[in-house]
């Protein structure tokens, strides 16, 4: 039959499913072969340019066709199915370095057409398989998320906007040169990429032409990151919202390295995955000296484990690699595609996943000149550096995300929000987390949009002016990929009423999922959190209105998640910081417990709800749930005890350290107070034969309390960070003499064994690690503790390279579940045979023996409940 590019594409997801297609390999190593000179490069046609051209290899489509075209026949007979055209650094932006950005248009249109002239050829002699013509773009040579001035790092040499018109152009180009794919490729810079997918969607939507879209991440080296610092998953959260064909990883490293990058996409990618490694690393002369056969029994083992539905080469490939690589795919199957789970998924340069594990999420208030005056002041006078401070002590006291806001009438909001964002990305410890775009300037937004390489969630859009202008923001919040709160507002004005919440709520969502296309779990609806107490009948209501209102959002329109504003209920006790405290932490409370499951607020400042005043949490409760008509007055009387204090965690109440010691080292942890902790534990230790027993008594008893109040409800995760920091603090003073213990003992060279412990990657969770590495190295284990985050062949590596004896993985959330057995299968497929100790708050005995035990035949895997049984485990092993 005679292919066309509508059905080679309409085929094309059928070919997918019955084999693993093939790409082609290096076009530079190729051309590279032929040692062209400045004389080939010129041609005839630039033959006086007045400038040297040598090295511009995307020229030579112009120059020397013959040369590019047979290129791609050589790649083609060695069983390609997909040809990449010669366009990597056919855009504006590239071509500037060769004073030819006149010709981007030109030489993507050339690209194309050789390719597709070379696919012609070869369809011409055997028709039985269309032959794809993949439109390359390649990241340019700048980049939007990192400053090329090491003096000023919210300096950029190139912006979104720039960026987008550059690729436009050559997606244009490609798509009428007759490319029937466009691969944005080699990508080191996400926010390139989205720039890039971004003019990509934009030129499908103006031209009426829609092709399948192929993305190629690079991941720079064995940190696991892109140069601009994502994570493998972090980088597929940032694009997954253009629905690609294919993503994968191509280029930097060679594909035994490239290994464990390919398995987590594989895992958490619901499209077909394509990777293109180069032959090797690089020897000390920058050659490729991995030959075709190694290569090819080395991807043949991505093949064979279902990791692939495309393979390719880049750096140093050649036809015989493809031909070798062809042969080794072709006895396996193509990777299935699997159900990935509906959350919301954001990202920093790490991921954030919305699991039913996290029932809350903080998101730090500080950095918003409208609700801090600090930061105001701070932005306003041009003082960036310590602004970045208040970010970064909202993300090290438990902000999940950073609510960024610039609008105030006399500063230039959208040059402070573009400032802020740029340096922001600069600083690993902030930028890790996902941002929150706020303004009710719809330009601050899309400008904050642009500086922002993860997924972020704009706050706000609603149907305040109409319904076109909502639809307008809400599809370009999903073109930049982004999730999108949305306000309890339309023509009519904010709803106070829960059925009013509820019906504009309602409306928006309807609009959204079905004429926009919106995912439901990126959608988060903010009713509406307005004060009561005022002293206005009609206000108290409230709190009952937005969380009724929660309640019939979570249960009727499936996948959204609701968020607010909370530190707007206590407004009328502005100035009594207890008072607010615990209306904050009572209201969230309730909220948590019928839905709410994001909200903004200073969490570092939040009551427990356990131990608030009892009489001052029936009187904030009458309030906040309208018990009764006097409400109001009743908890104006109980607020005059607390005016003047700043704070309910910060009052001088001593009246704790009455108790005996257990009662006090347990308030001190739930409480996060550390003033009196070496003290307490001191004494704690002179009442206990063994300091391990202090360990294993009142300060676990402590953190077990932790861990209670955190599952009901009644703690959030800044408190529980906080209660993590003083255990470590005790832990850290009875190390010494449990040190002393063993010297006295004379075990320190008695060892029973060497245990590596890790949280594994994607969790950052180890409170319960640490406990256990204590207990273990009391009892004369030797422990290795990797920390948190920790990628499956970090640990393997060093399990070989230390000789352990052991190997003990903890995780605190879901998604640890299924890294864990990804650990156990690379243990596997790696020959180890040593015991795999499982634990962990979402651990069970059940998914160890189900899910993890039978990816690990050669060794033994089994759970542990609790650092008190991590020794006799140990031991009996």
């Amino acid at each position: 039959m005679g292919w066309k590019r509508d059905t080679r594409t309409a085929e094309l997801d059928r070919l997918t499913a019955t084999r693993i297609l093939m790409l082609d390999g290096a076009m530079g190593t190729m051309i590279q072969r032929l040692k062209l000179d400045e004389a080939a490069y010129r041609g005839d046609r630039f033959a006086n340019y007045h400038m040297d051209i040598e090295g511009n290899n995307d020229i030579l489509s112009i120059t020397q066709p013959d040369i590019i075209r047979d290129i791609h026949i050589a790649y083609l007979e060695s069983g390609s199915d997909i040809v990449g055209t010669n366009t990597f650094s056919s855009t504006t932006i590239a071509q500037a370095d060769y004073d030819m950005e006149h010709l981007a248009y030109e030489l993507n249109v050339e690209g194309a057409r050789l390719a597709r002239e070379a696919c012609d050829i070869v369809e011409a002699i055997d028709a039985s398989r269309p032959r794809y013509v993949a439109g390359a773009i390649g990241p340019t040579n700048r980049t939007c998320s990192i400053s090329p001035d090491v003096n000023d790092p919210g300096m950029r040499n190139v912006t979104f906007d720039e960026l987008r018109e550059a690729y436009a152009e050559a997606t244009k180009g490609l798509i009428d040169g007759g490319a029937d794919i466009i691969l944005v490729e080699t990508i080191f810079d996400t926010l390139n990429a989205k720039a890039a997918v971004h003019a990509v969607q934009d030129v499908f939507e103006e031209t009426g032409i829609t092709l399948p879209l192929m993305i190629s991440g690079t991941i720079t080296d064995k940190s696991g990151r892109t140069l601009s610092g994502q994570t493998t998953e972090a980088f597929w959260n940032s694009l997954r919202h253009t629905k690609p064909f294919a993503v994968g990883l191509n280029c930097a490293l060679g594909a035994e390295e490239m290994r464990p990058y390919v398995a987590e996409f594989s895992r958490i990618a619901d499209t077909n995955i394509c990777i293109y490694p180069n032959a090797g690393l690089p020897n000390e002369f920058g050659e490729y000296d991995q030959m075709a056969d190694e290569m090819a029994e080395i991807v043949g083992g991505f093949a064979a484990d279902g990791l692939i539905n495309i393979l390719g080469g880049c750096c140093g490939t050649t036809p015989d690699h493809i031909r070798a690589m062809a042969s080794a795919a072709e006895q396996n199957s193509p990777r299935l595609i699997p159900q990935i789970a509906r959350h919301m998924r954001l990202s920093g340069l790490e991921p954030f996943t919305k699991t039913d594990d996290i029932p809350f999420i903080n998101v730090g208030e500080r950095t918003n000149v409208t609700g801090s005056a600090k930061f105001r002041k701070l932005i306003t006078e041009g003082d960036f550096d310590t602004a970045l401070d208040i970010a970064r002590q909202q993300v090290e006291n438990g902000a999940q995300i950073i609510d960024v806001n610039m609008d105030e009438g006399m500063l230039d909001s959208e040059g402070a929000m573009v400032r802020f964002l740029n340096l922001a990305a600069t600083e690993p410890d902030i930028a890790k987390v996902p941002m929150m775009i706020d303004s009710s300037k719809w330009e601050i937004i899309e400008a904050g949009l642009k500086c922002v390489q993860g997924k972020p969630v704009v706050n706000s859009i609603s149907l305040k002016e109409g319904e076109q202008p909502f639809l307008e923001q809400a599809r370009a919040c999903l073109r930049y990929g982004a999730a999108v709160i949305v306000m309890a507002f339309d023509e009519d004005g904010q709803a106070d009423t829960a059925a009013r919440k509820f019906e504009i709520c309602a409306r928006s969502y309807k609009i959204l999922t079905e004429r926009v296309g919106f995912p439901p779990e990126d959608i988060i609806f903010d009713p509406n959190i307005f004060a009561v107490a005022t002293g206005i009948e009609e206000h108290d209501n409230y709190a009952v209105d937005f969380i009724e209102a929660t309640k019939r959002i979570r249960e009727e329109l499936p996948g959204a998640h609701v968020s607010g504003g909370v530190s707007n209920i206590s407004f009328s006790f502005r100035g009594n910081e207890p008072v607010r405290e615990a209306m904050h932490s009572a209201f969230l409370y309730h909220a948590i417990g019928v839905g709410m499951d994001m909200g903004i607020v200073n969490a570092g400042q939040l009551a427990i709800y356990e131990d608030i005043e009892p009489k001052l949490k029936e009187g904030v409760e009458d309030v906040l749930l309208n018990r009764r008509a006097d409400g109001t007055d009743r908890l104006l009387g109980i607020a005059e005890q607390y005016r003047g204090q700043k704070g309910a965690q910060q009052e001088i109440d001593l009246s704790w350290r009455e108790g005996d010691v257990g009662a006090r080292l347990m308030h001190a942890l739930v409480n996060g107070l550390g003033d009196f902790i070496e003290e307490d534990t001191e004494e704690a230790r002179q009442s206990f034969d063994r300091p391990l027993h202090v360990i294993e008594g009142p300060l676990m008893d402590g953190m077990n309390r932790v861990g209670d109040l955190f599952g009901a409800g009644k703690m959030f995760l800044p408190q529980v960070v906080k209660s993590a920091r003083v255990m470590k603090r005790a832990v850290a003073y009875l190390e010494p003499f449990m040190e002393e213990e063993k010297a006295a003992s004379g075990a320190t060279s008695l060892s029973k064994g060497k245990v590596l412990m890790a949280t594994v990657k994607g969790d950052v969770h180890d409170i319960g690690k640490n406990i256990v590495g204590v207990v273990l190295q009391c009892n004369n284990f030797d422990v290795i503790d990797m920390g948190v985050m920790v990628p499956a062949n970090d640990i393997i590596d060093k399990a070989v390279e230390e000789q352990v004896d052991i190997i003990g993985l903890s995780g605190l959330i879901t998604p640890s579940l299924d890294e864990m057995c990804h650990v156990a299968a690379e243990m596997e497929r790696r020959g180890l045979d040593i015991p795999l100790l499982i634990g962990g708050a979402t651990t069970s005995k059940v998914h160890t023996a189900v899910k993890i035990n039978p990816n690990y035949a050669q060794g033994q895997t089994v759970y542990v409940t609790d650092a008190s049984r991590a020794v006799g485990v140990a031991s009996n092993l």
